[in-house]
């Protein structure tokens, strides 16, 4: 039996890569949030990305800004100890490499409020083909959902429509 410590999240976090850092690659972007703009979805992840303005710069810088290009890319990820949140030192994720690049490229970010910091960033080559893409959801699953965690574990890979159906669902789910 592996023994997994997974957090109840929807999303990679920083302690996922704890042991190593990973290669993913994108199957889909779509918006996230007003606290993360974005939900990157990752072939071979249940769990989607959403990295933070910071590194979101650094894939633009990269890869440009039509989200249709960043599928199928590939980025190396990797947990840097060193991010602070507010006055606390986290860790968070950060991209050591990335595919569909000329050559290493260095990129200016935001370390701390008016301080900067020069992020590199190597050429990913090598890509491991992702052994399946990430599960499509369908409403019949939604349907045939009987309890609020199941439902919990879809929310991710659903759609905004998809979602309300869950919403919908887990108020069902809650008069029975």
């Amino acid at each position: 039996m592996k023994i997994t410590a997974e957090p109840r999240s929807d999303q990679l976090n920083a302690d996922d890569l704890i042991a190593s850092s990973r290669i993913v690659t994108i199957t889909g972007v779509r918006a996230g949030t007003a606290e993360q703009k974005y939900d990157i979805m990752l072939a071979d992840e249940t769990r989607v990305w959403r990295p933070p303005v910071t590194v979101v710069r650094i894939l633009l810088a990269a890869w440009g800004d039509e989200s249709d290009v960043w599928v199928g890319r590939s980025a190396e990820l990797y947990r840097d100890p060193n991010v602070r949140f507010g006055p606390d030192q986290t860790g968070g994720i950060r991209v050591r490499a990335l595919s569909h690049i000329d050559k290493r490229m260095s990129v200016a970010v935001q370390e701390k409020r008016g301080k900067r910091k020069m992020h590199v960033v190597e050429v990913l080559t090598d890509v491991p083909a992702p052994t399946s893409e990430v599960p499509t959801l369908t409403d019949a699953q939604i349907d045939a959902a009987t309890t609020t965690d199941e439902l919990r574990g879809m929310w991710s890979a659903a759609t905004p429509e998809q979602q309300q159906r869950i919403k919908a669902r887990v108020a069902e789910l809650g008069e029975s």
